[in-house]
């Protein structure tokens, strides 16, 4: 099963009255199921991945694994002047810090600089740090801490340096 029709699996159960959908292919079997107002991949147990992301390990002072990911960076003409968009790389849920105890990776106003930590996307269990790929100044956050995030969804402006 491709991730465009996961994801297209995700999208019926949030936008249906369905709250459970299970889907079985050969080896590979995925549960999606819907919880207060959330839309989550439950169990996926595939047997290979198709497109298997790049990523290198970083060492961990936490005891949750974690991958680093780039971000995706585009830039968008505004009102206001020329700003980057950081967007997410994958499907999963924001989080602004590495625990709920800790401060913010970035804040508005922050300056950023390549291979900085931005913030965590956590998907099937995984944390995920995403990283600036551009030098520059958080101008806005577009996303609340804990909130669901899509792929290719703006996360933050960055104001150019």
């Amino acid at each position: 099963m491709e991730l465009k029709e996961i994801k297209e699996l995700i999208k019926l159960v949030s936008e249906s009255g369905v709250s459970e959908v299970d889907v079985e292919r050969g080896d590979f079997k995925i549960s999606i199921r819907k919880t207060e107002e959330k839309t989550m991949l439950v169990q996926q147990t595939p047997t290979y991945m198709q497109a298997p992301l790049q990523v290198a390990s970083t060492p961990s002072s936490s005891p949750v694994a974690t991958e680093r990911l780039e971000s995706h960076a585009s830039k968008t003409d505004s009102p206001a002047g020329n700003f980057i968009t950081i967007k997410s790389p994958m499907i999963g849920t924001y989080y602004k810090s590495p625990s709920p105890d800790k401060a913010a990776f970035v804040q508005i106003g922050d300056e950023i600089k390549p291979g900085q930590v931005l913030c965590i996307v956590e998907a099937m269990k995984l944390f995920n740090e995403i990283e600036s790929e551009v030098s520059g100044r958080i101008v806005k956050i577009l996303i609340d801490n804990s909130s669901p995030v899509e792929y290719d969804q703006p996360l933050f402006l960055v104001e150019p340096i």
